[in-house]
Parts: C-alpha cells; sequence; structure tokens
C-alpha cells in the first residue's frame, strides 16, 4: 500500500505541468534581420512609405533623433519626408547590425551603424532598436538613431 502511494504520487507529480517553466525562445533574428532588409530595400527605392512598414503603426512609436523625441508613426513618415524630400536626398541606404539581443518571443533590442551614401556627402552614425512582435509580426517600437 505504501507503495503503492508513492508511485501514485510520483506518476501525479511527472505528469503536472511545470507551473514555473519558462517558454523556449524561438530565435527572432532571421526575421527581425528580414525586416530590417526589406526596409533597406525600400529606401533604396526612395519608397518612405514601404520603408515605414517596419514601424509599429501606431501613436506608440518612438523615434528620438538630434531634434528630440517623436511620438507617434504618422509624425515620423512626416519628418521623414520633410528631411528626406527625393531620392537624392535619401542617398542610398547601408546598415550593419552590430548586435540583436532577444528579450522574449515578443521582444529584442538591436544596435546597428548606417551609412547614406550620397552625391555630395556620406552620412553615418548608429542606432537603437526596440522590436516587439505585433499581430505575428516583428516591428520596431523605439528607434533612437544619432548621426
Amino acid at each position: 500500500m505504501k507503495y503503492t502511494s508513492l508511485l501514485f504520487l510520483l506518476v501525479l507529480f511527472s505528469c503536472t505541468p511545470k507551473l514555473n517553466q519558462t517558454p523556449a525562445l524561438i530565435d527572432a533574428k532571421p526575421a527581425i534581420t528580414k525586416v530590417l532588409l526589406t526596409q533597406q530595400a525600400a529606401w533604396n527605392r526612395g519608397d518612405i512609405e514601404a520603408f515605414m512598414e517596419g514601424y509599429l503603426k501606431t501613436e506608440d512609436l518612438s523615434f528620438v533623433g538630434s531634434k528630440g523625441v517623436t511620438k507617434g508613426w504618422e509624425a515620423t513618415l512626416n519628418n521623414y519626408k520633410k528631411g528626406y524630400p527625393d531620392k537624392a536626398a535619401m542617398g542610398e541606404l547601408i546598415f550593419d547590425i552590430i548586435s540583436i539581443d532577444q528579450l522574449s518571443n515578443n521582444a529584442a533590442f538591436m544596435i546597428g551603424k548606417y551609412t547614406l551614401k550620397r552625391e555630395q556627402d556620406e552620412p553615418s552614425g548608429y542606432f537603437t532598436l526596440l522590436w516587439k512582435k505585433v499581430n505575428g509580426e516583428w516591428v520596431i517600437a523605439v528607434d533612437q538613431t544619432s548621426g
């Protein structure tokens, strides 16, 4: 009887899911890299609207640049259009990913470098991006870019 009860408890505990078990991370790096490279291609063909598809399309988007913080997708789009009115101003964009640190299955942090090759100059700088998975898609929720 004692062994039967012990065996019963052993089976019961081995079949019970662990409450503190953390789900395994699904590698987000390929999906995030694909979004960034899609943005780069859109920029290089002069399509700012397509470039912006990589960003969180709500008022929760934050862009931090040399002029301060811009909140919202529309405001960020408008700033890009003002700063880069034509293909010559946009130049050719090159992203270099320095690191991607996945924080969870729904969040990641990226550090990278950008270079704009233009006829008259070649500005470059660094960026940090907070990525979020929203409705199954990876998007940039916070962008801090320095030049």
